[in-house]
C-alpha cells in the first residue's frame, strides 16, 4: 500500500468532519453535542457534524466524507465509535482525531490524547500526523457468511469478546475499567477454555487456550496494558496467547493485567508477527476495539501505514 501523502494540520483549505456517536457516554454525547460543538468552534475546530443511526453506519459516514473531500476526520465517542471510522477511511488520504466520550478509551492511551475535551480538539487541530499500521481481519459472521473488517488498536479471540458482550450490556455510569473488570469476573467464572489452533509464520501452537490477543497498541479492556510491548508502526502485531489458565492463575494474575506485567506468567506467550490465523474446536467470538463481530476462523494480517492520526509531538 501506498503511504498516505502527510497533510500539515490546521493549513489552509482543511476541511473537518465530525463523525458523532450520539449514544456514547450512556447517551451523553447525543444530548450535550451542540453544546461541545460551540466549545470546538470557538477553539478554532469547526465541521460538518455527521450522527451515526444505527451500528455500523459511521463506516458509511466517514467513507462518504473523504468522498466529500474531508482531510480530517474526527471520530467523538469511545473506541467502538473509532472501529467504525477507521474502517470508512482505512488506506485513504486522510487524516484522523478523536475526540474521547466513550467507556474504553485504550486507543487514545497508546498515543496520549487527552480525555479533557478542550485539549482533545486542540490536538485533533494542531497535533502531529503520524503513521500507524491497521489490522485487517477476515472472519465468519453469527450467521456463517465470510466477513472482513479493519482495526487500529486490537483485536481478540476467546473470552474477550464474551467480556465485550456483556460490558456493552450494561450500565457503563462507573466508567471502563470498572465495567470492564466486573465484566471480566463475570464472564471468566463461566468460561471454559477451549481447544485453539494458532499459525504464524510457519508454526503452529495448538492447546487449551483461555484468549489469543492480537495487538497493535498496547491498552485494552478500559486500562488493561495487555500487549505491553506493542508498537502500532513497526509492521507487525504483538500476539499473546493466554493458555489453560484457571480460577488461581486468575486471581494472581489479574491485578498485573493494568501494569503489563501479565506476560511473564509461565502460561503466556507472546509472539510478533505480521499475519496470524486462529481457529477453534468450537466457533469463538471475535472482538474488535470492544465490539464483537463475528466467530473463528480468522485471519489477521497488518496494513503497514493504512492510517494516519493525529497525536501529541512528542508520541
Amino acid at each position: 500500500m501506498t503511504e498516505p501523502t502527510t497533510v500539515l494540520p490546521g493549513g489552509a483549505g482543511e476541511k473537518a468532519v465530525f463523525l458523532v456517536n450520539p449514544a456514547s457516554d450512556n447517551g451523553a454525547t447525543g444530548r450535550k453535542w451542540p453544546e461541545l460543538a460551540h466549545r470546538a468552534a470557538r477553539l478554532g475546530l469547526a465541521g460538518e457534524t455527521l450522527f451515526s443511526e444505527r451500528p455500523g453506519h459511521l463506516i458509511e459516514l466517514a467513507r462518504s466524507a473523504v468522498d466529500g473531500g474531508a482531510t480530517l476526520v474526527v471520530a467523538v465517542g469511545g473506541d467502538g465509535t473509532l472501529n467504525e471510522v477507521v474502517n470508512g477511511i482505512a488506506g485513504r488520504d486522510v487524516d484522523l482525531a478523536t475526540i474521547p466520550l466513550g467507556t474504553g478509551m485504550d486507543f487514545g492511551r497508546t498515543y496520549g490524547i487527552p480525555t479533557k475535551f478542550e485539549d482533545a480538539v486542540r490536538l485533533a487541530l494542531e497535533g502531529t500526523p503520524r503513521t500507524i499500521d491497521a489490522g485487517r481481519v477476515s472472519y465468519r459472521t453469527w450467521g456463517g457468511d465470510d466477513a472482513e473488517r479493519w482495526f487500529a488498536n486490537v483485536g481478540s479471540v476467546g473470552m474477550s469478546g464474551a467480556v465485550a458482550q456483556r460490558a456493552n450490556g450494561m450500565s457503563k455510569a462507573l466508567g471502563g475499567k470498572a465495567t470492564f473488570f466486573y465484566a471480566l469476573t463475570r464472564v471468566f467464572l463461566e468460561w471454559e477454555n477451549t481447544d485453539v489452533t494458532v499459525r504464524f509464520d510457519g508454526q503452529e501452537r495448538h492447546g487449551k487456550m483461555h484468549d489469543v490477543i492480537v495487538a497493535n497498541g498496547v491498552w485494552h479492556g478500559g486500562g488493561m496494558m495487555l500487549a505491553p510491548d506493542a508498537q502500532p508502526d513497526d509492521g507487525a502485531f504483538d500476539v499473546v496467547m493466554i493458555g489453560d489458565v484457571g480460577k488461581v492463575d486468575f486471581l494472581t494474575t489479574a491485578p498485573k493485567l493494568y501494569k503489563g506485567k501479565h506476560v511473564s506468567h509461565p502460561k503466556i506467550e507472546v509472539v510478533r508477527t505480521a499475519r496470524v490465523e486462529v481457529d477453534a474446536a468450537e466457533r469463538l467470538p471475535i472482538e474488535l476495539e470492544g465490539e464483537q463481530v463475528g466467530t473463528t476462523p480468522a485471519t489477521f494480517e497488518v496494513v503497514p501505514g493504512a492510517l494516519r492520526v493525529r497525536v501529541p509531538t512528542s508520541s
